[in-house]
């Protein structure tokens, strides 16, 4: 348990920062589920709206600290591949 002052204010702000960071990662995750389900579905046409979504949402969640920028674009690159090949199938 914390003892000083300054650690009990640490500890309350990383209550807040966890509790903002758990929202954003869930934000993205919904954005993430939105494109696979419009991918499981067939329809390229919502596929790609929901992936136009999404982009932006784990960017933006990669500049805040909440996910590394490398793993934003790899997720991004990988939804793009899949709703790219949709087309070819």
């Amino acid at each position: 348990m914390a003892n000083t002052s300054s650690a009990k204010k640490a500890t309350r702000k990383i209550a807040a920062r966890t509790a903002v960071n758990k929202s954003r990662r869930s934000r993205v995750r919904n954005f993430i589920r939105k494109v696979e389900e419009a991918i499981a579905s067939g329809d390229q046409a919502s596929a790609a709206a929901a992936l136009k979504a999404a982009q932006p949402e784990l960017m933006r969640a990669a500049t805040k600290g909440v996910l590394h920028s490398n793993t934003a674009s790899r997720k991004v690159s990988r939804l793009a591949n899949r709703v790219k090949t949709m087309t070819a199938a």
